[in-house]
């Protein structure tokens, strides 16, 4: 039996913004993550859910 992570539904980034800026949001498939330029932050997402979480989310450069 094997474990796959559920996919992210693009359709969720219509609906989400950045919790810092109130921008959009890009999804990088690769890494799993949906990332706010404007903040220069990138949200994990985890089993098919973003955790927009400020604490938990990655400085990009």
């Amino acid at each position: 039996m094997t474990e796959t992570t559920p996919a992210f539904d693009r359709r969720m980034l219509e609906a989400l913004i950045c919790p810092v800026t109130h921008g959009r949001l890009d999804y990088d498939a690769a890494r799993q993550e949906l990332v706010s330029k404007s903040s220069s932050l990138a949200f994990p997402i985890r089993n098919g859910i973003p955790v927009m979480l400020v604490d938990e989310a990655r400085q990009i450069d």
